[in-house]
């Protein structure tokens, strides 16, 4: 879309300001957006692919999610904190007291039970992360028994949390698991605050707000600067003229919050004025495949409209005019320059079938013809008598083909000079108009017009169906 202003250079580094920050305010709505999907990314820095299932861990910054889940009202779950607190607190009771201590042994026991309730309670589902804990307990249950099936996950949990299970020897490698495996699938846990409306608190508009100002203030001046320097446009014509930049300042995140990534549409108009991308071929490519389609389903449509018409006034018979002899002498009286093309028509066809058809056709006519001969001369006995005289049985076949072809020959000879000579030319045009008008008035009959009405009408119904597909 072209901006109804063209950028002077002096002013194209404003432009480009302006774009930029629009790019930025449009990155944050699509971080905000796709933040809490993703807060597991943010969390670990591990991407995982389902298909192939391997799990792709990135080096990401603790802060982000420091920083941004206050935003998003997230917090810790309360039961899952705990739970990974107390591990904490038996690592650094072994390490300080030993794994047979009394209080290793009376941590232990506590996250035996601490298991148990986290099965039974799911504290997961809040934040729709059950899953997490169906992982949790399938991991559990194959590193003690093996297997994941007909096998208990809170059994699991209590062997592996008891001193037969984790003796001095084995503590190192089965913690290092624990804490590679299943706390980081407990940590993806959280708990989601609600707001006054019952819905998840979200303080994105606190973000928001200060780039809405500023696009607000920017789209009134720039508006303002328009309508003065083009006296037949109102300011509110030139704000409509600039529909687009509304979607910078709308408060998606207070009414509508999943609808914040229209302000791509600004964005990428902006970035194009402000030449920092090209999109004018991609726009090219759009409106060309748009028209197109548009023009190919118009155009199937006006001719399946046109094919209705025609076959609604076969059906009612609204062509028989097209046989009036009197219309067309009517009509060649008031358009002296006009062409009869019916009588146009009929003189190619003769042409077309003298020179060109008859031709081509000439062994079968000359084979009909020769078995018509042989038919009627067999009647006689004469010829009879002929065939059956010795040495002479083959003469009346050479007679009867040499017959026939002199008559067909004969025949094209004729039709050809009549064709070439000027007086043989106005007969056959003569026969032609003949041919005509007694073709026409046998069409007025009644009976076949309705006939040949109803065999037009089934065809352009076939044609209609064949091209409608």
């Amino acid at each position: 879309m072209k901006s109804l202003v063209r950028v002077r250079p002096q002013r194209l580094w404003f432009e480009r300001v302006m774009a930029i920050v629009a790019t930025a305010n449009l990155g944050l709505v699509l971080f905000d957006l796709s933040y809490v999907p993703w807060r597991d990314f943010w969390l670990q820095g591990k991407i995982q692919i389902p298909l192939i299932k391997v799990g792709v861990r990135l080096q990401m910054p603790p802060q982000i999610t420091e920083w941004y889940d206050p935003i998003k009202g997230i917090e810790p779950y309360r039961e899952t904190q705990q739970y990974l607190e107390t591990v904490q607190q038996l690592q650094q009771q072994v390490n300080q007291f030993g794994l047979e201590s009394p209080q290793a042994q009376a941590t232990l026991n506590r996250l035996g039970k601490l298991s148990s309730e986290m099965i039974e309670t799911n504290p997961f589902q809040l934040a729709n992360k059950s899953g997490a804990l169906e992982k949790i307990k399938s991991r559990m249950r194959s590193r003690i028994f093996g297997t994941t099936v007909n096998t208990s996950a809170r059994q699991s949990f209590n062997i592996f949390w008891s001193s037969k299970y984790l003796t001095p020897a084995t503590w190192s490698k089965e913690i290092t698991w624990f804490n590679a495996q299943i706390v980081p699938l407990i940590q993806t846990n959280y708990f989601r605050s609600l707001d006054e409306t019952g819905n998840f608190t979200d303080d994105f508009g606190q973000l928001d707000i200060w780039f809405n100002v500023l696009f607000a203030l920017e789209f009134a001046a720039r508006t303002f600067v328009i309508s003065r320097r083009h006296p037949g446009l109102s300011w509110r014509d030139a704000m409509l003229w600039r529909w687009y930049d509304v979607l910078l300042f709308f408060p998606f995140w207070l009414f509508l919050p999943s609808w914040g990534w229209l302000r791509i549409i600004p964005v990428e108009i902006r970035l194009h004025q402000a030449k920092l991308v090209n999109l004018e071929r991609i726009r090219r490519q759009v409106t060309q495949g748009f028209v197109t389609s548009i023009a190919q389903e118009l155009s199937q449509a006006v001719v399946l409209q046109v094919l209705s018409q025609v076959q609604a006034t076969l059906r009612r018979g609204d062509f028989s005019w097209l046989l009036q002899p009197a219309q067309s002498q009517a009509l060649t009286k008031y358009q002296p320059d006009s062409v009869n093309e019916v009588a146009a028509i009929a003189s190619l066809l003769v042409k077309v079938t003298v020179y060109d058809v008859l031709p081509r056709i000439q062994p079968d006519v000359e084979a009909i013809l020769r078995h018509n001969i042989e038919q009627i001369l067999s009647q006689a006995p004469a010829y009879s008598t002929l065939k059956s005289l010795p040495g002479l049985g083959g003469l009346p076949s050479q007679l009867t083909e040499r017959l026939a072809t002199e008559i067909v020959q004969s025949t094209y000879n004729i039709l050809t000079s009549s064709m070439a000579d000027s007086v043989g030319a106005e007969l056959t045009q003569n026969l032609v108009q003949h041919v005509q008008q007694a073709l026409i008035s046998e069409l007025r009959q009644q009976q076949v017009l309705t006939e040949v009405q109803i065999l037009v009408s089934e065809w352009l119904e076939k044609v209609k169906h064949s091209y409608g597909k």
